[in-house]
C-alpha cells in the first residue's frame, strides 16, 4: 500500500501540482485493437481519486497545489448557468488536447492507431463534481490553505452538480457511443452535494445548504427508483438497462447506500457472478452490448477488482475480499507496478502504465480490508 502511495507522488507534476493518470500513450487494452488513449493528462476524477488515496496511503501535503492547479486550469468554466467543468487538463492547465493519431507508428504489437491527445477532453461527465467534492471532503483540513476563488470553485462545482445532474453524460468511461442516464454518474452527483453540505462552512457556502439538502434527496430517490432492475436482480449501468457496471461498487463506497443493504448485497454478487472472468477479476462492463461506441473487445480491469474487494470488505465478507485482493495483486510487476487492465486469457498486464487507477484502487481496498478485519477483532488497524 506505502509503495502504491510512493507510485502516486511519482505521477505528480510538482511545477504545477497537477497529477497524470497514467506515464504513457496507446499502450492497447486489447492487442492488436483500437482501444490505445493517451493518458498523459490530468483528469479530474483520477487525480481526485489519487488525492483520496495519498490520504489513506501518505499523509499527502500536495492537495493545496491540486486544487490551486484546478481553480486555475478550469478559471470561469462555472460562472453560467449553462457552464460545466472541463473533464481534463494538460499538466501545465492547457485546455484543447484535441486527439490526433500517428500514422507512422505501428504500436505496440501492432496495435494502431498510435493517439496524442484524448477526445474525451470535450466531453460531458458530469460524475467529475462528486469526485472533485470528495477529494476536498476528504482533505478538508487544508482547504483552510484555500483563497477566496478556491472556495467559490468547490461552490460552483456543487451547484453545477445540483443544476445538471438530471442529464445524460458519456460517464465515468468516457464513452464514445450514445449519451446516457449513466447510474454511477447521478450518484456522484449526489456525492457533490453529500460533501459540500459536510465542508459548507469551510468553504463560505452555509447559506446553499437547505437547496444542496433538496437536491441531494432528489437524486437519491431518483437513483433507487430508476436504477434498480428487477431481471437483472442489481444497479445496472444506465435507466431502463439491465446491463452490468462495476461503477456500481462505488455506491457503498461513498456511503450512498450500506455495504449490507439488500440491494447492494445483490449487486457484489451480480457483478462477482457475472461480470468476471476465470480468475475472478472484474471487468467494467460488457464491451459486446456496444455501449462505448468501439470495435473488440478489452481485459480485466484492475481498479474494478479492487472496488470489488472494496465493497465485499465493507459488507461485513472479509474472506471473499481477501481472495479477490490477493488474486488482483498477484499482477504487480517485479518492480511494484500495475498497469489497467490484465487480459483475461494470457494474464498480461494490458493499458497505459504505470496506471492511477490501478494503484488508487489496491491502497483503499487494502485499507478497506485492514479497517474490516480490525472492527471484527476489536483493533483499531491504524495501531
Amino acid at each position: 500500500m506505502h509503495h502504491s502511495g510512493r507510485v502516486l507522488h511519482g505521477l505528480t507534476f510538482q511545477p504545477s501540482g497537477a497529477i497524470v493518470a497514467a506515464a504513457t500513450t496507446s499502450l492497447p487494452e486489447g492487442i492488436g485493437g483500437e482501444r490505445n488513449w493517451d493518458y498523459r493528462y490530468t483528469w479530474v476524477r483520477d487525480a481526485s481519486f489519487t488525492m483520496e488515496a495519498l490520504w489513506v496511503a501518505a499523509c499527502p501535503d500536495e492537495a493545496a497545489d491540486f486544487f490551486a492547479f484546478l481553480t486555475t486550469a478550469a478559471a470561469g468554466s462555472l460562472d453560467d448557468e449553462t457552464a460545466a467543468l472541463q473533464v481534463m487538463f494538460g499538466v501545465g492547465g492547457e485546455h484543447d488536447l484535441s486527439e490526433r493519431t500517428l500514422p507512422h507508428l505501428s504500436g505496440w504489437r501492432n496495435s494502431s492507431p498510435v493517439r496524442v491527445g484524448n477526445g474525451a477532453w470535450n466531453q460531458t461527465q458530469i460524475d467529475v463534481y462528486g469526485e472533485l467534492l470528495g477529494a476536498a471532503h476528504r482533505l478538508a483540513g487544508q482547504l483552510d490553505q484555500l483563497d477566496a476563488d478556491g472556495r467559490a470553485f468547490l461552490t460552483a462545482c456543487a451547484d453545477t452538480a445540483a443544476r445538471r445532474w438530471r442529464e445524460t453524460d458519456q460517464g465515468i468511461w468516457e464513452v464514445r457511443g450514445e449519451p446516457r442516464h449513466f447510474l454511477y454518474s447521478k450518484v456522484m452527483c449526489w456525492v457533490a452535494l453529500d460533501r459540500a453540505i459536510a465542508i459548507a462552512d469551510r468553504i463560505g457556502a452555509a447559506d446553499r445548504v437547505d437547496t444542496w439538502k433538496s437536491h441531494r434527496e432528489e437524486i437519491w430517490e431518483f437513483v433507487v427508483q430508476h436504477g434498480w432492475n428487477e431481471t437483472a436482480n442489481a444497479f445496472t449501468q444506465y435507466v431502463g438497462s439491465d446491463a452490468l457496471d462495476a461503477s456500481n461498487l462505488m455506491m457503498p463506497i461513498v456511503g450512498f447506500l450500506p455495504a449490507d443493504d439488500p440491494r447492494m448485497l445483490a449487486t457484489i454478487d451480480a457483478i462477482a457472478d457475472r461480470l468476471t472472468d476465470d480468475r475472478g477479476l472484474v471487468y467494467r462492463y460488457r464491451t459486446e452490448g456496444g455501449i462505448d461506441g468501439l470495435a473488440g473487445e478489452e481485459g480485466t480491469f484492475l481498479l474494478c477488482t479492487f472496488w470489488l474487494a472494496q465493497a465485499l470488505a465493507m459488507s461485513g465478507q472479509t474472506d471473499r475480499a481477501r481472495r479477490v485482493f490477493d488474486q488482483a495483486t498477484a499482477f504487480v510487476n517485479d518492480v511494484g507496478l500495475l498497469a489497467e487492465e490484465i487480459d483475461a486469457g494470457t494474464g498480461e498486464l494490458l493499458g497505459n502504465f504505470p496506471q492511477a487507477f490501478s494503484h488508487i484502487g489496491l491502497i483503499n481496498a487494502a485499507w478497506a480490508i485492514a479497517d474490516a478485519e480490525g472492527t471484527a477483532a476489536g483493533t483499531d488497524p491504524r495501531g
